[in-house]
């Protein structure tokens, strides 16, 4: 099995959760944002992401954390988040 596949993809980039953030990017690309999710709303016996703060950051670990983050914005749900996230993502590695 390939690496690759060892991993959850969301429009062919991979999707890694650690706890409260979410991973989208390669990691070996110039990119890749992380979604920190901040609170959960309860819902027909589920807990679903409420509030998730998303950043299009750097993978440059030569240059201070606080200079590799490039965009940060906040949405109200995963799937509002994932949809910037692909904008962002895409038109950073296009350049």
């Amino acid at each position: 099995m390939a690496a690759k596949d060892k991993f959850l993809l969301y429009k062919g980039r991979p999707l890694v959760r650690c706890g409260n953030t979410i991973y989208y990017g390669n990691m070996y690309e110039d990119y890749v944002v992380m979604m920190q999710v901040q609170d959960f709303e309860h819902k027909n016996n589920l807990d679903m992401s409420g509030n998730i703060s998303i950043k299009l950051i750097m993978t440059d670990e030569s240059k201070n954390p606080l200079e590799r983050i490039v965009k940060t914005s906040e949405k109200q749900g995963l799937y509002p988040a994932l949809d910037i996230a692909n904008i962002w993502l895409s038109e950073a590695l296009k350049k």
